[in-house]
C-alpha cells in the first residue's frame, strides 16, 4: 500500500481500466489513501498476464491493485487476496462481486499459504520480511513463479538503505537463494522489488 496512492491517480493521464476505476471509486467513497500507485499498477497488469493458473495478493485495501492484477489475467485465471480488516474486505468483496475469478478474503496474510502455489504473488500486506516475518516462495510459487514486493524507496547506495540504515527487508530479497531478484525503479520516489522462482541450480 502506498502513502498517498489514491490520490496519484488525480494527476493519471490516459484511460484506466474499468475494474481499476470502479476499486478506485470504493477506495475513495472509503476514505482510504493507500491504495497502488498507478506505476505499480502498469507493472501488476503486465505481469499478471504471464500467469496461468493462480494469482495472489496480500494486502487488499480497497482492491486498487488487485483490479490491476485482474485486468491483466487472463480469464481462467484465479485471483486470491487477502484482507485483515473486515471494512476494507468487503469494500473490496463488493467491488469485485460480478468478477467469478476473484476472491478476497478478510484473514491474515499466511491465508495464503492454503491455497498455493502461484504463478504470482505480490506482497502489499504482510509477508514482505519489513519488520516482520518472511513469506517462503519456495512455498508459494510453482518454479518460475513471480513474486513482488511493492513500496520500496529507490536507493544509490549498495547495500541498499532506507532512512539512513541498511535495508535489511530489500537485502532479504535481493539475496534471496531461491530466486533471481532484480530492483525495478517505477518513479523518482517509488521502485519494486520483482524477483522469479529458480527452475534449477544457480
Amino acid at each position: 500500500m502506498s502513502m498517498n496512492g489514491t490520490a496519484a491517480y488525480r494527476m493519471h493521464s490516459g484511460p484506466l481500466p474499468p475494474l481499476v476505476e470502479r476499486a478506485l471509486d470504493a477506495a475513495q467513497r472509503y476514505g482510504f489513501g493507500y491504495s497502488c500507485r498507478p506505476e505499480q499498477g502498469r507493472l501488476l497488469q503486465v505481469l499478471a498476464g504471464g500467469a496461468r493458473q493462480r494469482i495472489a495478493e496480500t494486502g487488499t485495501g480497497c482492491g486498487v491493485g488487485l483490479a490491476w492484477l485482474a485486468s491483466g489475467a487472463a480469464p481462467n485465471v484465479e485471483l486470491l487476496s487477502v484482507e485483515r480488516d473486515p471494512a476494507r474486505a468487503k469494500v473490496a468483496a463488493d467491488a469485485f462481486s460480478h468478477v467469478p475469478q476473484v476472491s478476497v478474503l478478510c484473514a491474515d496474510w499466511t491465508h495464503i499459504y492454503a491455497h498455493g502455489p502461484y504463478d504470482l504473488l505480490v506482497l502489499d500486506g504482510g509477508g514482505q520480511a519489513k519488520g516482520g516475518s518472511a513469506a517462503d516462495p519456495e512455498r508459494l510459487l510453482v518454479p518460475g513463479g513471480v513474486l513482488v514486493v511493492d513500496d520500496f524507496t529507490p536507493s544509490q547506495t549498495w547495500p541498499p538503505s532506507y532512512a539512513g540504515r541498511p535495508d535489511t527487508a530489500r537485502l532479504h530479497w535481493l539475496g534471496h537463494p531461491a530466486l533471481r531478484t532484480v530492483e525495478l525503479p517505477l518513479a523518482g520516489d517509488l521502485s519494486a522489488v520483482v524477483a522469479v522462482r529458480r527452475t534449477g541450480p544457480s
